[in-house]
This record gives structure tokens, sequence and C-alpha cells, in this order.
């Protein structure tokens, strides 16, 4: 398949998807969870660890490039590269990939993120590590943070309460993400609440943690890794999967952009998701009413609705109700997260939901939307943040 701008449309694939369990205590280095992972999506896709050429990954990850390489024992990389902006990263690291095949700079990318992020470095809880960063997201974020904006949810929950200001937005308007995301982690044995869906009643009677934001709101900490291979379209026709085609694939930064503060901005929304999807429609010639179905980045529930609008599922302001009486949950008119999500499978700062997206186009989850088999999945990176996105597609 091809799109209609040329360029990287429908020039490569996802051929590999692997992952290690989520947990809450690896019991294993950042390191061997990244390696645990890339072996099993290099086994999935049928090839070699001889075959591969290429890494990517997020500048957060602690594990180099030539580290995971090492322990694979792969003999030389000719390509290697790593994205900014913590889960923003998430689908520009496939990005990086693709472009790296379709031009032939490689062969074989792994694109991995792993991470001991409950059990070691934990980024719900305050800290100051991230206004103290050399560079200038450091200096950034050394303004808000001695006011104690020191954690993910007291910037979210600036941008919510804001969000409920202009239009109306309810508590349980948000927690219809997490019912959702819950019910369908329920049916996922690889889900960490697998067997355990909630109500909007639990969604309301969970303890707040920045107001107006639910502990019920907040994504996991997670421990574990996820791995994905990219070839170009023409490798993939010959190995055992189906692939999944890149269709379009996107970064964007919107106007006087910060890292989880851009909330003073006069546009309550998130443009930075605005630029991304208007570049994935671009690409590949396709538009919302052709998505039987999304992966939206839900590390805070507020920012799914924010994206429903910015990604043009409907008008600003008209998420709430979109997502109402179950029209994001499996049989709804746009389901979200099939594997649960980040609130409900496992935060791997938005690789797993990438390997959703797969899997749907193969088939193959375990909640499946059967018109994606046959045509596209949206998949959505970090919020809040400078961020990318992909359309794959059968």
């Amino acid at each position: 398949m091809s799109g209609p701008s040329g360029g990287l449309s429908g020039r490569a694939a996802i051929v590999g998807i692997g992952a290690t369990e989520f947990s809450k205590a690896s019991g294993r280095s950042e390191l061997q969870l990244s390696v645990e992972a890339v072996r099993a999506a290099v086994a999935d896709a049928g090839l070699s660890m001889a075959e591969v050429d290429g890494l990517t990954t997020f500048t957060m990850d602690t594990s180099s490039e030539i580290a995971v390489a090492r322990e694979l024992g792969l003999s030389e990389l000719r390509f290697f590269s790593r994205i900014n902006y913590g889960g923003g990263a998430a689908c520009a690291t496939v990005q990086q990939a693709a472009m790296a095949v379709a031009t032939g700079v490689a062969d074989v990318v792994v694109a991995y993120r792993g991470f001991n992020e409950r059990s070691e470095s934990r980024f719900g809880q305050f800290s100051v590590a991230a206004a103290t960063q050399v560079n200038t997201n450091g200096l950034d974020n050394a303004w808000s943070y001695p006011f104690g904006l020191g954690t993910p949810a007291a910037t979210v929950a600036m941008q919510a309460r804001r969000y409920m200001h202009e239009y109306g937005a309810t508590s349980a308007d948000f927690g219809a993400v997490a019912v959702a995301d819950r019910r369908h982690a329920a049916t996922n044995p690889a889900a960490f609440f697998h067997g355990k869906p909630i109500t909007i009643e639990d969604h309301q009677a969970s303890r707040m943690i920045a107001d107006p934001l639910h502990l019920l709101d907040c994504c996991q900490e997670s421990d574990g890794a996820q791995a994905l291979v990219v070839v170009s379209a023409e490798r993939a026709r010959d190995l055992p999967q189906k692939p999944a085609y890149v269709a379009a694939a996107a970064q964007g930064s919107g106007r006087d952009q910060f890292v989880m503060t851009s909330y003073y901005r006069d546009d309550i929304g998130i443009p930075e998701m605005g630029v991304v999807g208007r570049e994935l429609w671009r690409q590949s010639g396709l538009t919302p009413a052709d998505m039987p179905m999304a992966i939206l980045y839900d590390h805070f529930t507020p920012y799914v609705l924010m994206q429903l609008e910015e990604l043009g599922f409907c008008g600003r302001g008209e998420a709430p109700g979109f997502v109402a009486d179950g029209a994001i949950e499996v049989g709804g008119r746009l389901p979200l997260n099939t594997h649960g999500g980040q609130l409900g499978e496992a935060y791997i700062h938005g690789m797993n939901g990438i390997a959703e997206g797969v899997r749907q186009i193969r088939g193959t989850s375990v909640n499946p939307v059967a018109a994606a088999a046959d045509s596209h999945v949206l998949v959505t990176a970090g919020t809040g943040v400078p961020t990318s996105g992909l359309i794959l597609s059968a």
C-alpha cells in the first residue's frame, strides 16, 4: 500500500513485536528487560539477530544502543537514533526506523524501550531531576517546580481544570476513558489489571491525586520492555507475520511549546497533536472517518478527550459527549486502547500501544475490532509534550 504523498507512506512495515511481562517488580535490570524484548520481537519477525543493523529508542532510555547490541551479539550497527520528550517519542522511534529502512540506510531496525518505572525510578513521584537537567528543559522546569508542580499529575491537573472550565467537562467524563481502558484490560491476559474492570462509581470514589485528577485518571507505573521490528515493505512481504504497513508517521510541536507546562497558552487544547494529526491525514490521504479504532496515549484521561478533538474525531469541547455511553469501548463507534492502555495494561511509554495496533492489523488482539484487520489503526504518543503519531495499515 502507499499513500498519495509518496515519500514514506507504505514503504516500511512493523513485522515483529516482543515484550517482557508487565509487572511492578521485574527483578532484573533495565538492560536485561530491553534485551529480552528485542529477542522476542526479532523471533516474532522470523529474522535472525545477525540481520539487525539498526536500533532506535528514547533519550530517556538508560540502555544504550551499543550495550543492547553487545548483549544481543550484534556484529555491526549501521543506524541508531534517540528521540527526546519522554512519551512523545514513542511513535517517532518507529518513524525513524521506517525512514532508515525506506532509504536503505539500514535493513532491519528495532525500536525498543525498557524500564523499571515502578521498582526503581518512579515518574509519578515528586522529583527534582526534571528541574535539574543540564539542558533548557531543566531550565524551563525550574520555573514551576519551586511552586509545587513537580509531578506529571500536577501539571496535567492544571490543563484539565482549565478544560473543564472552558467546556463544562466533568470528572465523570474523564472517568469514561478509565472505565473503557479497564474493561479492555480485564480480558487481556498480558495486562496488569487482567480480570479487574472498574465502574464509573469506582473511578469517582478513588482518591484525589491532584484535583481534578483521581487515582484512576492516572496511568500505572510499570516495569517492563517492548520492542518493534521495522523493515522495508519489500522485505516485509517475505516474512511470516502479516505486515503492519506505516501509512503515515509524524512528529509535532506547537506554538509556545513547553514540556508538560504549556497550559498557559491562549488555546487550551494540545496543538502539538493537531500538528501530528494534520500530517498523518496528509501523508496517508485518510481521514478520521476511515479509522475503525485508535490507540490514544492515555497517561492521563483528560488528554484522551483533547486528542479526539485535535485529531478531528469531534469538535472542540465535544469530546465529553463523544466518549459517553460506551462509544470508546469495543462495540462502540470508536474503540480506544483495546489492550487496556497505559491505565489498564501497562505504562511502557506508549510502545505497548503500538504493539496493540500491530495486533489489530494482524487480527490477533484479544479484543479485536474486525474492521481494523482490513484497514487502518491510528496510534499516538505522549501528550503535553512534543509528540508523534502513526497510521498503521493492512
